[in-house]
C-alpha cells in the first residue's frame, strides 16, 4: 500500500509507477455471479466441462469482469491521506490482451499519467492501470482510468 500524504503531492507523482494492488484470485463462483448479474453467460466463462474442452482449455473470466475488480485494485494499493471521498469519473483505452483462466490471480501496477485540480478542492487523475496475471508472460488488461477524489 502506497500512501500519498496529501492530495497536493499527488502531481508530483506524474509519469511515475505509484503502486502496486494486491493479489485477487479469480473464481468460478465470481464468474458465475458476474454472468449473472450482467447476462453474460457464455459458455467460455460459465461452462466448466465445454470450457474445458474449448480455445482456452478451462472456463476464462469476463473481461469486464476483470475491468470492474479496478476499484479494488486502487483500494489496496493508493491511499491519499485527507481524501475522504473518490468517484469514477472514466475510462480511456481499455484492452484485453489476454485470458484469464479461472483460479489466476491478479494484481495491477498504476503509473500516474496526469492530473489537475478540479472543483471544490479535488484533483481529477488519469492514471494507466496493467492488468498483470501471476506467471503470464502479458498483461491480461492496459485501461486509462480516470478518478477524482475529494477532501
Amino acid at each position: 500500500m502506497r500512501t500519498i500524504a496529501s492530495l497536493a503531492e499527488v502531481p508530483s507523482l506524474v509519469g511515475q509507477e505509484v503502486a502496486t494492488s494486491d493479489w485477487i484470485t479469480i473464481t468460478q463462483e465470481q464468474v458465475n455471479l458476474f454472468a449473472d448479474a450482467t447476462g453474460d453467460h457464455q459458455w467460455i466463462h460459465v461452462d466448466v466441462d465445454k470450457a474445458r474442452a474449448g480455445p482456452f482449455g478451462g472456463p476464462i473470466a469476463h473481461g469486464f469482469l476483470t475491468l470492474s475488480l479496478l476499484p479494488k485494485f486502487f483500494e489496496t494499493a493508493i491511499a491519499i491521506e485527507g481524501a475522504r471521498m473518490g468517484v469514477n469519473y472514466g475510462l480511456n483505452k481499455v484492452r484485453f490482451t489476454s485470458p484469464v483462466p479461472v483460479g489466476s490471480r491478479l494484481r495491477a501496477r498504476m503509473t500516474l499519467l496526469s492530473c489537475e485540480p478540479i472543483d471544490r478542492g479535488g484533483m481529477q487523475m488519469t492514471w494507466k492501470v496493467l492488468v498483470e496475471r501471476e506467471g503470464g508472460d502479458k498483461p491480461v488488461c492496459i485501461a486509462e482510468s480516470i478518478g477524482l477524489r475529494y477532501p
